[in-house]
């Protein structure tokens, strides 16, 4: 049966606090990366079409998994969260977090800004942002076999809302529980797409991997 397997880019640049510093692998993430494209072609899993985003993370992932010239498309990358979280600041006060306890309730405290429309000039809003996943994966869809896409947490997050119906806290929570590199899968059930993966990490799972389960 066809389906859109989604994975999240390897672990990116973590000391970053913008957009352009972000955008670049660790060396742990194209580490993720390999051990993900050898797991693929140990278990022989195929898929006949390709595609990521255009964001630099996206691309080296793809290239670390030996995904070869993937289709790009701007509608699967990130949300600006280094954007949104700084307007947030400037506008509300909220201070952006320097750890994992402090992103832990500041990423849901964003989002429903966000989406109430509360963080005024966003890079997009949150209705722009659902509608340009919705299209996305609408177009892939699951005609022409099995898809394999490589994208962010945030857009795997949004996909999941959309399959599942979640409001915005569960949405982040989702967000929250994302690790690098991992795999997602949605298959068509009656109209819809419906998960049956969600946050896979075969390649991670032995003992002297399981350092590399990262999340930011």
């Amino acid at each position: 049966m066809s389906h859109i397997t989604l994975v999240r880019h390897g672990q990116a640049n973590t000391t970053a606090r913008d957009e352009a510093s972000y955008d670049r692998l660790s060396d742990l993430g194209h580490q993720q990366a390999r051990w993900l494209g050898a797991h693929l072609r140990d278990t022989r899993s195929h898929y006949a079409r390709v595609y990521c985003g255009t964001l630099t993370r996206h691309a080296e992932t793809a290239d670390s998994m030996g995904l070869h010239e993937p289709i790009r498309d701007a509608r699967l990358n990130e949300i600006e969260y280094f954007t949104l979280a700084q307007l947030f600041e400037d506008q509300h006060g909220v201070a952006i977090p320097t750890d994992r306890e402090g992103f832990v309730e500041h990423l849901p405290r964003t989002f429903a800004a966000w989406a109430n429309g509360e963080i005024k000039n966003p890079p997009e809003t949150f209705e722009e942002f659902e509608t340009r996943v919705r299209d996305a994966l609408h177009e892939i869809g699951t005609e022409g076999g099995p898809a394999i896409v490589v994208t962010s947490g945030g857009l795997i997050s949004m996909a999941v809302r959309q399959a599942m119906g979640l409001d915005i806290p569960s949405m982040a929570r989702v967000a929250l529980a994302i690790m690098n590199t991992s795999m997602h899968r949605l298959h068509p059930i009656g109209a819809q797409l419906s998960p049956v993966l969600f946050n896979a990490v075969p390649h991670l799972e032995a003992p002297d991997r399981q350092f590399a389960q990262t999340h930011l």
